[in-house]
This record gives structure tokens, C-alpha cells and sequence, in this order.
């Protein structure tokens, strides 16, 4: 088998793996009750992954302490708000994953300080180890006094003791990285303390290990302790981060200080170190958008691994298994983290292991229904996979009746509508106006950085054939094809159309789709007229094939309407328009297009810029012409996706799974 090296044993301390998958953490927001125990949800959620063959489950985060810094229960699990709750809850949970002979870790944080996420504050300044500048607001973070670090050391060897009774095959600390408390701490930019948690790399560790003595002590030399590490920044200054290739003086825990650490780390007695690199300050390094390399982190890991005599964790868009075939071979780590692959598709390593590769669904790194559901809502989910987290109350139910339903185009919505109506025992016909399915998904998957969204027009066309789905390629539908159908449902799934207006009688202004997807040549000089989601990947994607390329966006700055939910992934494409050199023009009209370009109104007055092409990106619109024509002369029809309501991928792909899963 040509992945068997990933299937193989591994001993972690006392704690021995079935194979080299382990569940990344992700913030485990709607997993707790009330108590801080893990309710429903959760023990359906991480069951779900030991089910699916991960080796090793790592929680998402979960506290030890709720005095000193607040988290506003029952927000994330808490091994010590009520410890008789707390391992009742989780005792049923570790029973089951241990079913599958999967391992798991309590992921145990220390407190956010600094970084903590604004909705979670309360009324009293965060804590820091000193006082610092918040990440988000402008407000400064008092310092923690020495019985406070204490206190909080010895919550961690009550949640650890908790944890070991749960059932809780180990336990990781988070963390020495991504700048959390524990993690400034260790950084001199953010420790600027004289006392014995201060100065030296020593001091600035102290509270490190503090910890894993304190859960050694309680729970035994042989109970595992791992710590979530990250041996770079990638910090230029408060709130400011480095972007890949960017040559810069790093502020916060450069290269060599971080092996340094990591050899003190193991000293001290952590068992694992669970790799990435990044902060807050740059967080697009620690939860890396599409715009970020697959494998990022493995040149960190392999520096981490050649200074340690322990496992190694590597994270950072691991999905490609020949990439993580080639991680291990080469010595970067022991073990693949998986988090958000394994939000999309649970069963992605069974999957793997029998040979079904284009059955693993894969993730887009789009962190819609993720990190941007974290950060705004505090709700954990996917964009890709609707049952994530809600596995219980999501499972698809077998119909009791067969129904014909004629699906009315094959972009996102259409196929995952006859991929469940298919599931559930229906007989769906999809019908697709052009001779390729995917809509939408075409285009915005030109970009190499959006590859993975052509990936998942693969895998639906993969699941749509095992399924046995009828497809009817360069089928225009009307009414008429409708009726005589006689379906016993329809849904009009029919997508959007971009918006287009006349720039002049120049023959170079087109919708961006016709540049994604080579119809046209656009030349050396582009003007994108829109400065949103799509025109600002569609000039980064020009201009990282060397063209020049301006942004014409009528509002004060790119990005302000349709922008990433996740603030990782917008500031990113933010920061990547000006480090590719593409002009930005905001507060302008395109006005017409001239021999030389086009012009455009300014506040400084009117400008006209060369311009071999001009590419609108100005939104989309929704079309639903059949709907109206037949929604009242159709019983049983409905309209979904873009055709319903502009939107992402995410809401095209949910409504159709709820609408589908209801027939």
C-alpha cells in the first residue's frame, strides 16, 4: 500500500496510536452545557472522527481556569468548573471514541490574555504578563500577579487529574504558541516582567513549566503531556504580520530562539510537541487561508523534530496524503494533524487506508464555517460538510417514499442537492445547461490558490456516479421541459449571472468568469472594476502571473462588502493586493473606456489608466426565472442556492442539504 508508513503504530509516552492521523484542535464552540461538560453535540463530534480511523483525537480547547480570566460559560468544555460533571460527561465520551481504538487528548489552555476574542470580554481588562496593548481593542491588558499564575498552575493539575478519571488519554497544553497567555509569557515582546516570570528565556518559560511539573506530579510520570508550540511568530510589530516571502525583522520568538525552546520544553518534561508557527498578530499563519501553501508548517516541524528525542505533530493544510506521505519519509515529524479536513470529511482516513481517495471530500480553507463561525457567532461548523458538529440532528433519514426530483442545474447547489435527495432513496435528474458541471465553482477555482474548489466538483461528480445519478449535460430547461417531466418534485437551482454594464463602445470590458475561465486573453494591462471577494482574487491571480493590474472599488476600501467571514483569510487577501503591487484605486468610478484604457472619477479628480482589458467583478444576480414562472403551478417546487439569495458556497451547499434531506 502506498500510504502504509501512515498506518503504522506510535508510542507517545504511555499512550500508543493505531496510526499517524491525529485530530487537530478547533475551538470547540456549541460542543459544552451549561456546566462544562461536553454535551450531545460534542460527544456525537469527536466520536464521529474516531469512527472515521483518526488515531488520535485532540479536543478542542478547553479551560482550567475561570476566575483569574473569565470565558463566560458554557462557552468551550471546563475540566474544573464542576469536575463531577465534567467526568461524567466526558467518561461517556472517551468510552466511545476508545470503541473505534482511538486515543484522546484534553486540550487544556491557560487563558487567551492579550488575544482574547472581543465578543468573550467582560468588563474588566484582559490579563497579560504585563501591561500590554490588547490585540483587538484599544484597551491594556493588566498584568497577572504571582498568586494568580499560581492559581492558575494548580487548575491545571486539577483538570489534568480530572481528565486522566475521565478517561483522557493524555492531555495538551495550550499553549506556547499562536501568542496565547502561556505563549506570552515566553515572548519578550509581550513579557516585559522583572520578577521570576520575566527577563531571562528561563523566567519567560517558568510558567511553561510549572504546568507540566504540576501535571506530572498529580497524575504520574507516564500520563502524556503535549504542548501546542510554535517556534516562530512571524510578528513585525503590534497587530502586524509577516507574509510568506516577506523579508522583515522578527519581533516576537525568531528561528533560533524557537529550538532553543523546544529542547527546553522537552527537558522540562513535555512528551510531544504539536507544531505550527504564527500569532495573532499574524494569524494567517495560524489558521492558514487558501492563500497559504499546503504543508506550510513542515519545514518548521522538520527543524523542530532534528532538535528533540520526541514526537512530532505537524498541522497546516496536510490533506494531500503524498504530502504527508513525504513529510514523514523525509523526517519533519511522526504524526499529520488533520483539523479542518476532518471537519469536511470525518472518514478521511478510513477512507485513505481501503483506497478510496476521490471519496474524501476536501476542505476549501475557506474558514466560512469555521473560524469565521468561531470568531462572529461562536458556533463551530463547515462550509462543505452541513453535519459537522451537528451529527445527531443532521443525519440523513432514509425517505419512505421514492420520488422522482428534477434538479434544474448542476453548480454547488444543484449537485449537492442529488447527492442526498440520492442518499436518502430518491431518484434524482439533474439537468445542466452547459456540457460540465460545477457552475460557478469553474471560475472561482481557476486561481491556483483556489484549486480545492475544482477538487470539490471532482468529488461531486465522484459521489454523483457512485450514486448512480442521472446527469443531462447541454440540456436547456424551460417550463415546458418541466411539466412534461412530471416529477413529483423540482428544485430550481439555476445559480447566478455576473452584473455587467457597458464601459463604451471599446471591445475590452468582460465579466471576470470569461478571464478565469480562458475564454479571453486579457493582455498585459488589467483593470478589475470591483474591489470585493472575487475582484480582489481575480487580480491577485493576474498579477501573480506578472501582469499589472489596478482595482477600481467605488466604496472607501477593498474588501468592505462581500469579504471573508474569517478575518485570517480577509486580512490576508488585504495584505497580499499592495505586496503584489496592484494599484489600488478606492473612492472611484469607472467612468468609459478610451484607445488606451479606461478612465475613471477619483477624489482627486479624473484619471485614466492603461488597460488592455477591463474586468467587471461587481456582484452577481440571482436567477430565478423558471421559479417565478411555475412556483405557483408546480406543487412541490422550490428554489435554492445563488438562485434564491446571492451568497457563498456554504449557504448554497446547507440549503440544498436541508431542502434535499426533507423530501
Amino acid at each position: 500500500m502506498k500510504y502504509e508508513k501512515l498506518f503504522q503504530p506510535i508510542l507517545i509516552g504511555s499512550c500508543q496510536l493505531a496510526n499517524r492521523f491525529a485530530m487537530a484542535w478547533m475551538g470547540p464552540l456549541g460542543l459544552a452545557d451549561a456546566e462544562g461538560g461536553f454535551n450531545e453535540r460534542g460527544r456525537d463530534y469527536y466520536t464521529e472522527r474516531a469512527k472515521g480511523g483518526t488515531g488520535l483525537i485532540i479536543t478542542g480547547v478547553t479551560f482550567v481556569d475561570n476566575i483569574v480570566e473569565e470565558h463566560g460559560m458554557p462557552n468551550c468544555p471546563c475540566s474544573t468548573y464542576n469536575p463531577v460533571h465534567f467526568i461524567r460527561t466526558a467518561r461517556e465520551m472517551t468510552e466511545r471514541v476508545h470503541a473505534f481504538n482511538s486515543r484522546i487528548w484534553l486540550q487544556m489552555s491557560g487563558g487567551f490574555g492579550r488575544v482574547t476574542i472581543p465578543t468573550n470580554l467582560g468588563e474588566f481588562p484582559p490579563v497579560a504578563p504585563s501591561p500590554i496593548p490588547h490585540r483587538w481593542r484599544d484597551i491594556t491588558c493588566r498584568e497577572l500577579t504571582i498568586p494568580e499564575i499560581k492559581s492558575i498552575v494548580r487548575a491545571f493539575g486539577d483538570g489534568a487529574f480530572n481528565a486522566k478519571r475521565a478517561g483522557f488519554d493524555g492531555v495538551e497544553i495550550h499553549a506556547v504558541h499562536e501568542g496565547y497567555l502561556i505563549d506570552q509569557f515566553a515572548i519578550a515582546m509581550f513579557n516585559q516582567r522583572t520578577d521570576e516570570y520575566g527577563g531571562s528565556l528561563e523566567n519567560r518559560l517558568r510558567f511553561a513549566r510549572e504546568i507540566v511539573e504540576e501535571i506530572k506530579s498529580r497524575c504520574g510520570k507516564d500520563f502524556p503531556v503535549a504542548v501546542r508550540y510554535s517556534p516562530k511568530s512571524f510578528i513585525k510589530g503590534w497587530r502586524d504580520g509577516g507574509l510568506p516571502g516577506e523579508d522583515f525583522i522578527e519581533m516576537g520568538r525568531d528561528l533560533a530562539e524557537g529550538v532553543t525552546v523546544a529542547r527546553l520544553l522537552v527537558d522540562y518534561g513535555y512528551d510531544c510537541l504539536d507544531v505550527d508557527v504564527g500569532s495573532y498578530d499574524a494569524w494567517y499563519w495560524s489558521h492558514p487561508p487558501m492563500y497559504q501553501e499546503k504543508g506550510l508548517y513542515i519545514k518548521y516541524a522538520k527543524i523542530v523534530r532534528d532538535a528533540v528525542d520526541v514526537p512530532v505533530i505537524c498541522a497546516g493544510r496536510m490533506d494531500n496524503p503524498d504530502l504527508a506521505l513525504s513529510a514523514m519519509e523525509d523526517g519533519a515529524c511522526d504524526i499529520i494533524s488533520l483539523g479542518r479536513p476532518l471537519l469536511a470529511n470525518p472518514d478521511y482516513v478510513n477512507k485513505l487506508r481501503s483506497g478510496r481517495q476521490a471519496a474524501i471530500r476536501p476542505c476549501l480553507s475557506c474558514q466560512e464555517g469555521c473560524m469565521g463561525r468561531i470568531q462572529e457567532y461562536s458556533a463551530l461548523n463547515c462550509a462543505v460538510n452541513p453535519a459537522a458538529c451537528r451529527e445527531r440532528e443532521w443525519a440523513l433519514i432514509p425517505a419512505l417514499r421514492k420520488k422522482k426530483i428534477l434538479i434544474v442545474g448542476g453548480g454547488v447547489a444543484g449537485m449537492e442537492a442529488a447527492r442526498v435527495s440520492a442518499l436518502r432513496g430518491h431518484q434524482p435528474i439533474v439537468c445542466e445547461k452547459t456540457g460540465q458541471l460545477g457552475g460557478n465553482l469553474l471560475p472561482g477555482g481557476a486561481p491556483d490558490f483556489k484549486e480545492d474548489d475544482l477538487a470539490l466538483v471532482r468529488w461531486f461528480e465522484h459521489e454523483l456516479h457512485q450514486l448512480g445519478v442521472e446527469i443531462r449535460l447541454n440540456t436547456e430547461v424551460d417550463a415546458d421541459y418541466i411539466r412534461a417531466a412530471k416529477a413529483d418534485t423540482v428544485l430550481i437551482t439555476t445559480g447566478s449571472k455576473p452584473v455587467t454594464f457597458s464601459l463604451g463602445e471599446h471591445e475590452k470590458v468582460y465579466p471576470a468568469a470569461r478571464a478565469l475561465l480562458g475564454e479571453i486573453e486579457t493582455g498585459q494591462h488589467v483593470v478589475v472594476v470591483g474591489g470585493g471577494l472575487v475582484g480582489c482574487e481575480t487580480a491577485l491571480w493576474l498579477a501573480q502571473q506578472g501582469k499589472t493590474v489596478h482595482i477600481v472599488e467605488a466604496l472607501d476600501k477593498i474588501l468592505k462588502l462581500n469579504a471573508p467571514l474569517c478575518h485570517a483569510n480577509s486580512d490576508m487577501l488585504e495584505e497580499l493586493i499592495p505586496y503584489n503591487g496592484i494599484a489600488v484605486h478606492c473612492s472611484a468610478r469607472a467612468v468609459r473606456t478610451t484607445d488606451q484604457g479606461l478612465l475613471i472619477d477619483t477624489s482627486e479628480g479624473r484619471k485614466e489608466i492603461q488597460a488592455d482589458t477591463v474586468l467587471l467583478c461587481v456582484g452577481y444576480q440571482a436567477e430565478r426565472s423558471l421559479y417565478e414562472q411555475l412556483k405557483y403551478e408546480i406543487p412541490d417546487i422550490h428554489v435554492i442556492g445563488d438562485a434564491k439569495n446571492v451568497a457563498n458556497i456554504m449557504y448554497a451547499i446547507w440549503d440544498a442539504y436541508q431542502v434535499a434531506g426533507s423530501i
